[in-house]
């Protein structure tokens, strides 16, 4: 009879242990989940985008969260075509301190991007010596604009200088946390002194998980 009791209370243990710990397992899923959403709901709307690479590949733009991004709609036959230099030189100054020069092709102000994207490829390497990152051709304004473009151009972007993309070469500035801070247009050069100190302020701001770490601490 002894023997049986301890039997049924070691059962009713065990079964209570597999309770607490199913519990405790799907409390966790469940605290993940809220942690995702949050950080989801957090992340401002540039790094929810997927774009093409210029050779083709799905790249998501969350890989540049926590650098400091130098967007430029660019083209290969402009007379602003010569900003690639500079802009190459920004990318050498600042890459290791954490600015990501990124171009993006257009072929929608007086047809100065009329090349495939193996062509620009291939051009902006041969003449300029592009390292910086360089994505599919896309269109900056009308229905067809990229996601990223109709959000940038937009008011809810937060910038200042708001409206539809004027000519090649407009720079926008996106912050560490993915907001955008500055825009200027074409005939500013890259390497002017207005982009410069513009992109060493944001350099000059602790990346945000860092910001974050500290606070907690």
């Amino acid at each position: 009879m002894l023997r049986l009791v301890k039997l049924t209370l070691c059962v009713t243990l065990l079964a209570v242990s597999a309770t607490t710990f199913a519990t405790a397992e799907d409390s966790n899923k469940t605290d993940k989940k809220k942690a995702a959403s949050e950080e989801k709901k957090a992340m401002h709307p540039v790094y929810g985008l997927t774009m093409k690479s210029l050779t083709g590949k799905e790249t998501k733009l969350s890989q540049y969260r926590g650098k400091v991004m130098l967007i430029v709609n660019t083209a290969s036959e402009c007379g602003a075509t010569p900003q690639y230099d500079p802009l190459q030189g920004l990318h050498k100054k600042f890459a290791e301190k954490g600015l990501a020069v990124v171009g993006f092709p257009c072929n929608q102000f007086g047809s100065q991007e009329p090349g495939s994207e193996t062509e620009i490829a291939t051009f902006c390497k041969k003449n300029y010596g592009v390292e910086f990152d360089m994505f599919g051709k896309i269109d900056v304004n009308g229905e067809k604009a990229a996601p990223l473009y109709a959000y940038l151009t937009s008011k809810k972007s937060g910038l200042e200088k708001t409206g539809p993309i004027r000519w090649n070469f407009e720079k926008i500035l996106i912050s560490r946390s993915g907001k955008p801070v500055a825009r200027f247009a074409t005939g500013v050069q890259p390497d002017s002194e207005e982009v410069v100190k513009a992109i060493e302020a944001e350099l000059a701001k602790e990346e945000p998980k860092k910001r974050d770490k500290k606070a907690t601490k």
